[in-house]
């Protein structure tokens, strides 16, 4: 039987392509583990947890060990927005000394991390003590409005109030300003997500969060315009941000 010229270059262009798409897939699978290890996320929060993330295929397998429910939440969510990725199998456990849901230690935890994701305030220099749902907040600000923002940012979900009784101690402004890094998208958009799903008045909101070259673009419902401000405060001062575009509409 003869074979035309036509006929033998699709026959090599089809093995090409089946041979290709294993090795093609491999290396997404590959830039996809290094981008998760290499993320500000991981870097930063995750630093200390013992967190493997796997891919097969765009499938992402999150395994190991993290102190904190935030951490979880963090992995899934920097996983989720990598290139590539198709879906997330969070498989990440808690370690058993971690304290138990709602108790004071919990809730103290999560006040913590909710301030660790915001560049305009001092995690360093905050302490937080809860005692029966009360969050009461000491150390120092370099401002007025320094304090301010860390009593918004401590007002969790599940906080019934926060008592904030901070020193101000002037800081000279070139010691006091933050520079904003250079961080990637999915570790930005992450940290927004979080610190959204923490906050007291806004935990119930369903928002889309999505960040390009550092730009974040919101989108979903508010319940008025206030809510809406809220949301672009918070996370505008996310770590790494640069611009919010909050596409909100109002309800009603």
């Amino acid at each position: 039987m003869k074979i035309n010229c036509q006929q033998m270059m699709m026959a090599a262009v089809i093995t090409f392509l089946a041979s290709s798409t294993p090795l093609l897939a491999s290396e997404t699978d590959g830039r996809i583990e290094s981008s998760f290890k290499e993320s500000y996320v991981s870097q930063t929060y995750l630093k200390g947890d013992a967190v493997k993330a796997e891919s097969k295929d765009g499938i992402v397998t999150l395994s190991g060990t993290v102190s904190d429910a935030s951490h979880k939440g963090l992995a899934q969510e920097t996983a989720q927005d990598l290139p590539g990725v198709k879906s997330v199998d969070n498989r990440l456990e808690l370690k058993a000394e971690h304290p138990a849901e709602k108790s004071n230690e919990w809730l103290a935890m999560k006040v913590r991390a909710a301030i660790l994701f915001h560049r305009n305030v001092s995690a360093e220099k905050t302490h937080v003590y809860v005692e029966e749902g009360i969050v009461t907040i000491r150390g120092e600000a370099s401002s007025e409005a320094q304090k301010e923002l860390t009593t918004e940012y401590a007002n969790v979900e599940g906080a019934k109030e926060v008592r904030n009784e901070m020193k101000v101690v002037e800081t000279p402004k070139n010691e006091g300003q933050t520079m904003k890094e250079k961080i990637d998208d999915a570790s930005i958009t992450a940290q927004g997500k979080m610190a959204l799903l923490f906050h007291r008045s806004t935990s119930a909101l369903k928002t889309s969060v999505t960040t390009k070259d550092g730009i974040v673009t919101v989108s979903g419902k508010a319940k008025n315009a206030a809510e809406k401000d809220l949301v672009t405060k918070l996370v505008d001062d996310i770590h790494g941000v640069n611009s919010v575009v909050n596409n909100m509409t109002l309800e009603g």
